[in-house]
């Protein structure tokens, strides 16, 4: 307990400092206010920002000039004051966007009458994000349910070089040449796409006792084998499950990327490498969920049981110190996926027995266990198989956010 109230401590220094980093232009300067506060602006000053939905950055292809994206996005906790973060993170040259709006989400690529509106950055209706950096907007005064389909749109005019997003959303968003950011309809909205280009977090203001829970991890958590358009990933049925609670962490940002490494480049950045940007930079986060490993382990590069471990504590102890709570998650079987082996087999035992038994995680769920075969423990469940004998399907993603003891995310115990 002693060493969590510590890093509680540490959880708020911490995002002070975020909060102050990743501001590429300076926010609207506010009045001077000459009247002592009324107890109703006390309570507005002590809310605070968290995340309600992200998505990892990567590499995402070539930059297009004069091309406008609607961007489909899933809310998890209900706030006030949405702001959105665009990521030029993996660009080589400063990006500008001249159009963002923000609005809700009827059907397809149209916005429900009147919810479209502009965002600013410092005031500004435009923003240049520097190569490698991020931006995030000024509030955007209202109430933002949880669980809506939010519609972001964005403009980029002149646009060359690398673009930053998340390839594989399981999400269609929607693509339009020219400025058509500011139109509710979805007559100009043509282009069906199945990726997120620039934006990497939205976040909502709410009470100081709200947090979120960051998911870590590969394909899986990134929804692979799920039912596209349906919000069917695992931490999608996690955000399900937080709204229906009284606990205090409501917020979900779903931070895999397919194909990701814990210890290597390759399919996106390590987690090693990205956690800090994806993860520990978000607002509101309480408790980082890792579940990761299994690309690492059939890749057949030599690693071992200790390097895994060794990247884990790295991760934990990096958390630790800017005051989040680590959930760790046992690697899924997967006997039947091609690239298994027994001495792959072998070293995901070993992690296992390391997550499950070690005391270095602030608490475990226990993946392999729900998703594996009674009959087979190497193999997944048949009902809960995706077809490929690695990625859980609907049922499997639903299994496994039912699997999450929803007391461990408090980061209280």
């Amino acid at each position: 307990m002693t060493a969590l109230l510590a890093r509680a401590g540490g959880r708020l220094a911490a995002l002070l400092l975020i909060a102050a980093a990743v501001q590429v232009t300076p926010a609207a300067a506010r009045p001077a206010d000459t009247h002592a506060p009324t107890a109703q602006a006390a309570a507005a000053e002590q809310r605070h920002d968290v995340v309600t939905w992200g998505a990892s950055a990567d590499r995402i292809g070539d930059a297009v000039n004069d091309r406008s994206y609607r961007l489909i996005v899933r809310t998890s906790v209900a706030g006030d004051d949405l702001r959105i973060r665009l990521s030029n993170a993996f660009g080589d040259r400063p990006l500008t966007f001249d159009s963002v709006y923000a609005g809700t989400r009827k059907e397809g690529a149209t916005v429900v009458r009147g919810t479209n509106r502009r965002l600013t950055f410092g005031g500004s209706r435009s923003v240049t994000v520097p190569a490698g950096a991020t931006a995030y907007s000024d509030p955007l005064p209202g109430r933002l349910p949880a669980a809506t389909d939010l519609a972001v749109s964005l403009h980029t005019s002149e646009a060359s070089g690398t673009a930053t997003g998340h390839s594989m959303a399981m999400q269609t968003s929607y693509a339009a040449e020219g400025d058509h950011t500011g139109e509710e309809a979805a007559t100009s909205w043509t282009q069906p796409i199945g990726s997120w280009f620039y934006l990497d977090a939205v976040s909502v203001r709410t009470s100081p006792a709200t947090g979120a829970v960051v998911a870590l991890g590969d394909s899986i958590t990134d929804g692979w084998q799920s039912t596209s358009d349906l919000n069917r990933r695992w931490p999608d049925y996690l955000a399900r499950r937080l709204k229906a609670t009284t606990g205090s962490v409501k917020g979900v940002a779903n931070e895999g990327i397919s194909g990701n490494k814990v210890l290597a480049d390759g399919a996106g950045q390590s987690a090693l490498n990205r956690l800090d940007r994806d993860v520990l930079s978000l607002p509101g986060v309480r408790t980082v969920f890792l579940f990761e490993g299994v690309n690492d382990i059939k890749a057949h590069s030599g690693v071992t049981a200790q390097d895994m471990i060794k990247g884990y504590r790295e991760i934990i102890a990096r958390a630790h110190e800017a005051g989040k709570c680590v959930v760790g998650a046992t690697v899924a079987p997967f006997k039947g996926w091609y690239e298994w082996d027994a001495a792959a087999e072998s070293v995901r035992v070993e992690i296992n027995q390391f997550i499950r038994d070690s005391g270095e995680f602030d608490a475990v769920t226990d993946f392999d266990r729900i998703l594996r075969s009674p009959y087979d423990h190497e193999r997944i469940l048949p009902v809960f198989d995706g077809g490929d004998r690695l990625h859980p399907n609907d049922k499997g993603m639903q299994a496994m956010a039912d699997a999450v003891d929803l007391k461990s995310l408090e980061c209280s115990e």
